[in-house]
């Protein structure tokens, strides 16, 4: 379904994901319209598919993935649908997206270490039917959004 976003439902949108957490009663305030209001325009993004999930953004440090890489892969590309379940059921995939240019398909791997990013890389990703080739970016700095 295509939804007509006006510019209240773009500022409920910036407001929600700057902080996914907001009451009704805040998101409303914030945007300067009735609560009822709020609650009826957020509930129709939701049923329309434009909020697609919660989450909760989490440090990846913090929690012990203290390295983290992009890894571009070269795939054959006919092979996405089986592909794209494969990389899902690895836990160290963070991120997936299949792009066009040099590379097809761009991973955000976080694992506890390089031994254990290697071990993804070089056992996993590289193992994989149809990856013809992997070429991997270090983070050093995460900004994050």
């Amino acid at each position: 379904m295509d939804t007509e976003l006006d510019e209240i439902d773009r500022r409920i949108l910036r407001e929600l994901e700057a902080d996914g957490r907001l009451s009704g009663r805040a998101l409303a305030e914030r945007v300067t319209i009735s609560r009822a209001n709020a609650y009826a325009r957020f509930d129709r993004l939701v049923a329309d598919g434009v909020i697609t999930g919660f989450t909760a953004r989490v440090d990846p440090v913090k929690v012990g993935l203290t390295t983290s890489a992009y890894v571009a892969m070269t795939v054959r590309q006919h092979n996405w649908r089986d592909l794209q379940a494969q990389l899902r059921a690895i836990p160290e995939v963070r991120h997936m997206a299949l792009m066009g240019g040099e590379f097809d398909v761009m991973l955000l791997v976080r694992a506890e270490d390089n031994n254990a990013l290697r071990r993804v890389v070089l056992e996993q990703l590289q193992t994989i039917p149809g990856v013809l080739s992997t070429k991997t970016f270090l983070i050093f700095e995460d900004a994050g959004n």
